[in-house]
């Protein structure tokens, strides 16, 4: 006879040696619905939901925390609630019983394939019976305790992460805005001291020049470049080597114009060649610098700033329903206002681009953190 197979996840703490037990979920928890009041709410208790309406709240739910999980909408997204709480409609809020950790309810809620459990098809929606039936299997309180207390300390260290990207993105998002004169004005807000000269308005005709030098053969499909992205596409399907030499030649310091509209580009925007020479499709216009010195990185923030690139292609750019079209003429009689000096150009392109590398630097490891708890999610629940 086969041995049967030990019911307990990969990874444990030591000291624990027990089979975990499968039960249903309404065995450790007990499930309530949220409700709709009539009164404005004039407390400081927090309302919990998931995009449901609530009109007010005269008392809270629940002194003690609990797991939320939507009943329309969000369904795979349980929420963390803190004691005391209001929530809408669209949630229920399950409380732990006396074999149960709360907290342990939060992190199986995460590992539930809740889509599975989809009773509508339409908007995702449960019921408290579909809720209750579930089964999944849990070790003793205990363990529960060990295994929530690791989760929830590696929580903290990711929203952390989280913050400090999102406080470094506002800084250099003010940074892009002191670093470039405002409008009407010769000088930028911050500068390094060093430098104290009015900066000069030179039209874009006087620093670029259009180019569409067509492929030769000399760029294979390995050097296609996302103007979006500036990477080398590595999945590109072409019909023939005739078709690349449809493809504009984009070289180191050429801007090519992205036409795609955003909330952060409202007239589509130009982005630098930064990566090294390549080839893109012919629907992109490129220009090419003509500038005798000029500072690779400084162009690079310059020329992607919406700040002084908006009102620009505000006056050089055609609009229709999800693109902009450049026209090149209009560009390349705009003004811009820029250094009169390499070595400022220099020290701001420097400066820049060392706090991208910084922001880049917590992205990773706020990457990295968010794999390990995958991973952690993966072993050490069964």
């Amino acid at each position: 006879m086969a041995k049967e197979e030990k019911k307990a996840p990969k990874l444990r703490f030591n000291g624990y040696t027990n089979d975990w037990e499968r039960k249903e979920l309404n065995n450790i928890l007990k499930i309530n619905s949220g409700r709709d009041y009539k009164q404005l709410n004039s407390g400081n208790i927090p309302v919990y939901g998931t995009g449901g309406y609530m009109l007010s709240v005269n008392d809270k739910l629940s002194d003690t925390d609990a797991v939320g999980i939507g009943r329309k909408g969000t369904i795979d997204k349980p929420l963390y609630l803190k004691a005391p709480f209001w929530t809408v409609d669209t949630l229920f809020y399950c409380t732990s019983k006396e074999n149960s950790d709360v907290k342990f309810i939060y992190l199986l809620f995460q590992i539930i394939n809740w889509k599975r459990y989809d009773e509508s098809t339409g908007v995702p929606s449960l019921s408290k019976n579909t809720i209750s039936s579930i089964k999944t299997y849990v070790p003793k309180v205990k363990e529960q305790d060990h295994i929530s207390k690791l989760f929830f300390s590696l929580d903290n260290t990711l929203q952390l992460h989280e913050r400090k990207c999102e406080e470094l993105t506002l800084i250099k998002k003010a940074l892009l805005q002191k670093f470039f004169p405002k409008k009407d004005e010769v000088t930028p807000e911050v500068r390094y001291k060093s430098f104290s000269d009015d900066w000069e308005q030179r039209k874009f005709g006087d620093l670029y020049k259009k180019v569409s030098e067509k492929n030769d053969g000399t760029y294979g499909a390995d050097k296609i470049i996302s103007v979006a992205n500036m990477y080398y596409k590595s999945d590109v399907k072409i019909s023939g080597k005739n078709y690349l030499k449809t493809y504009n030649i984009f070289k180191v310091g050429d801007i090519a114009f992205e036409g795609n509209k955003s909330k952060h580009f409202a007239h589509g925007r130009f982005v630098e060649n930064t990566i090294g020479d390549g080839i893109v499709s012919h629907v992109f216009d490129v220009f090419r610098p003509t500038m005798s010195k000029y500072d690779l990185q400084y162009w690079s923030y310059l020329i992607n700033n919406e700040n002084v690139m908006g009102k620009i292609l505000i006056k050089s750019t055609n609009a229709s329903t999800m693109m902009t079209n450049l026209v090149s003429k209009d560009f390349l009689k705009q003004n811009i206002i820029v250094p009169n000096s390499y070595e400022e150009e220099k020290k701001i392109g420097k400066f820049l681009n060392e706090f991208d590398s910084l922001i880049a630097l917590h992205q990773r490891k706020l990457e990295k953190l968010k794999q390990l708890k995958k991973f952690l999610l993966q072993n050490m629940f069964i």
